[in-house]
């Protein structure tokens, strides 16, 4: 196997989803100096200060309008998937990252926090266009045997994109008031880095063949990307695939949603991954500051053990890379729900008796690595290659469309509400997560079919069995001896 795929997985990662994990941690640590850039600016300005509620306000839309970027980049990401490919999409990803790196690098020199909200509209854009396609495409470049490997690449870059905003945040790297709008502009790099060396890879090999046509083109990705050797097989399961879809066009989300072939593929998709913001790792992460106070470590200290956070989630998600091929992917998703769901049931009770024992904190900060070690070796690794796997080429551009639009929706919904949610129920907020975990864990169990070492048409099949459950049995009743036999082989 040539070591082309795995550059090009690391290529991919760095200007696709490790903006994503970038720009989710890389806000926190500004948040001070921001506020009085805010306050400073509107004196000048207008000759009075504002008031702290208008900097809160101002403040919450700038972390908030990133959602909103990120919207519109996955909204757009299956028109630009299909209508110039899956380089040139991944590509194009770059250019919202650099506006958005020169539009916050530059604002406190213009005098202008409008600049800021506007780079973090950008910054969005660039987030979800970039995780879209960055998955699409890892996953169909990969082998049947390394896909799932492949596409948890995505995952390990998000991780690698937060721990890395975590550490350009602390004090003695650039989380002073002085260096704030070069942290912001962070980006820049890892964009430059993708916009020059990505032109050396082949498009995705699956887009060149059935959307393009291009078999010359597809054998030639495949052999630069995997060596040479013999892959028609694979190439051979592309064509059965292309020749399945019976030449249609890409699929638009409405026909993905209206479309009964493909009924339980998006019941599975909107339960198992677009459904990521119940799983409570971020309610997780935002308690994380208070149990790290109750156990006794200093103030100035937890920034260190965030980090600790941030290397746990990363080596989770190699963790999971090694087990998914081994282990399959229903397997590893429905203990590592179960394993979730009982973190946050004991996470719940230590949380009540913080107070009473002097142990009970610590047993809070072991339940908080237990929560992210099962999250990284199941949900975040798993799912990256989900929708690639349970959807064939036709329908694939739409179902990350519908992923990532659902996914920004809750992302934005839970931020504004999450913290009415904890002021009102305070450490039993977590009942609402763990009961999302134990019925994925209950669904994959008994619904999800095992993806592991199939082909899409295999796949295809299996979910047929669920969408057409009820027409199947009806016809085998109609049908005759012969049938039934040639049904039973």
């Amino acid at each position: 196997m040539s070591y082309n795929l795995f550059l090009l997985a690391f290529v991919l990662g760095i200007g696709g989803a490790f903006q994503y994990g970038l720009q989710v941690s890389i806000i926190n640590s500004p948040a001070e100096y921001i506020k009085n850039f805010i306050r400073e600016t509107w004196l000048k300005r207008y000759g009075s200060p504002p008031t702290e509620e208008l900097i809160t306000l101002m403040w919450s839309f700038i972390v908030s309008i990133y959602s909103i970027g990120g919207l519109l980049g996955s909204l757009s990401a299956g028109y630009l998937s299909v209508r110039f490919g899956r380089k040139k999409a991944m590509l194009f990803a770059n250019i919202p990252a650099l506006l958005s790196a020169a539009l916050m690098g530059l604002s406190r020199l213009c005098g202008s926090f409008e600049m800021i909200i506007a780079g973090r509209i950008f910054s969005g854009v660039c987030g979800g266009l970039g995780l879209n396609i960055h998955l699409m495409y890892a996953g169909e470049c990969a082998p049947r045997k390394l896909r799932g490997l492949i596409a948890i690449t995505a995952s390990t870059a998000i991780a690698m994109g937060k721990f890395v905003g975590f550490v350009l945040g602390l004090r003695e790297v650039l989380g002073v008031d002085a260096l704030w709008p070069i942290l912001m502009a962070a980006n820049t790099l890892p964009a430059l880095i993708q916009l020059l060396t990505l032109p050396f890879f082949p498009d995705s090999p699956r887009y060149l063949l059935i959307d393009k046509k291009d078999k010359e083109g597809c054998i030639k990705a495949v052999k630069q990307l995997w060596g040479d050797g013999d892959h028609m097989a694979e190439i051979d399961d592309m064509v059965a695939e292309q020749k399945a879809i019976h030449g249609e066009k890409a699929k638009s989300v409405c026909d993905l949603c209206r479309d009964k072939a493909v009924r339980w593929q998006l019941i599975t998709l909107f339960l198992v991954s677009s459904c990521m913001q119940l799983i409570g790792v971020n309610v997780v992460y935002s308690y994380a500051y208070n149990v790290f106070i109750a156990a006794g470590i200093p103030p100035t200290q937890t920034h260190y053990v965030s980090l600790g956070i941030g290397i746990t989630e990363i080596l989770s998600t190699v963790l999971c890379g090694f087990l998914i091929e081994r282990a399959g992917r229903k397997t590893l998703l429905w203990k590592s729900y179960t394993v979730l769901a009982l973190a946050l049931v004991l996470l719940t009770v230590t949380l009540s008796l913080q107070d009473s024992f002097s142990w009970v904190p610590y047993c809070s900060v072991a339940l908080i690595f237990i929560f992210i070690m099962s999250f990284g070796i199941g949900p975040a690794g798993v799912l990256c290659p989900l929708p690639t796997e349970i959807f064939i080429q036709s329908y694939r551009p739409a179902a990350y469309v519908f992923n990532g639009f659902t996914n920004w929706i809750q992302l934005f919904i839970l931020g504004l509400v999450f913290p009415f949610i904890v002021e009102g129920l305070g450490s039993f907020c977590f009942i609402i997560f763990l009961t999302y975990c134990l019925s994925m864990a209950i669904f994959v169990f008994l619904v999800m079919p095992e993806t592991k070492g199939k082909t899409m048409l295999e796949v295809m099949e299996e979910f047929n069995r669920l969408n057409y459950r009820g027409k199947r049995q009806a016809a085998l009743q109609q049908s005759n001896c012969p049938v039934m036999v040639v049904t039973r082989l």
